[in-house]
């Protein structure tokens, strides 16, 4: 073992033409460290909040309706932003999900959603592919911040206890199902679709979905 180790000691010492093996090896190493910190970093300036609504498409549709609801302002001070409910925490699948998204460049550069317009039209749409993401893993980005054993139920209304000690704790039914409203307005569903188990989540009439409300350059909004 010894002289086998001695024996991979003097390959590393041995020089190649300008540089040592164990310089080289040590060279790359300090790179991998700067690359991996340098990735991470970036990956992680893609899931901020100025990032996110850094294009008029995201800040003047979806954004302006985050801020109303308990998500954006509560009296606990605890904001949920755009990566905390539509990237996974998890790193592989975060990956996954950043190259999934990438088509969103696509879209942006070819104007999909380029006006409220548009973006109405699409919004069922896009708001299925989310809804069915949340599904297949259930609802795993809520579950990060609500976990079911630390609820009180005794908090609860009746009708949440209900839902919540029984669809969801037999897994028949997970978070999205019935919180389907819960941070952007609902598009027009189509009857049989819709979320039925929560009230004040009123499915908007075909062609009667609102437009989100517009900011004027000072910051204040106008009628959409």
């Amino acid at each position: 073992m010894i002289e086998r180790l001695k024996r991979y000691w003097t390959i590393i010492r041995r020089p190649s033409v300008h540089f040592s093996l164990g310089f080289l090896t040590l060279g790359g190493f300090i790179g991998g460290i700067i690359f991996w910190g340098a990735f991470n970093t970036a990956m992680e300036l893609t899931n901020t909040e100025k990032f996110c609504t850094g294009c008029h498409e995201m800040r003047d549709n979806v954004f302006v309706e985050l801020k109303s609801t308990i998500h954006y302002t509560n009296r606990s001070g605890v904001r949920a932003m755009c990566s905390d409910c539509h990237v996974p925490h998890d790193w592989t699948d975060k990956i996954a999900r950043k190259m999934q998204a990438s088509k969103e460049v696509w879209g942006k550069i070819f104007g999909t959603i380029s006006t409220q317009e548009k973006f109405r039209d699409k919004r069922l749409e896009l708001a299925q592919r989310e809804w069915a993401r949340f599904k297949a893993n259930d609802s795993l980005e809520c579950r990060n911040c609500h976990n079911y054993e630390s609820m009180d139920f005794t908090r609860q209304s009746v009708r949440a206890q209900n839902m919540h000690t029984t669809y969801l704790a037999n897994k028949e039914k997970t978070c999205i199902d019935c919180h389907k409203g819960i941070a952007h307005h609902l598009p027009h569903i189509p009857p049989g679709q819709g979320p039925s188990d929560s009230p004040g989540q009123v499915v908007p009439k075909e062609g009667g979905e609102a437009l989100a409300p517009t900011a004027d350059p000072a910051g204040e909004k106008k009628g959409g």
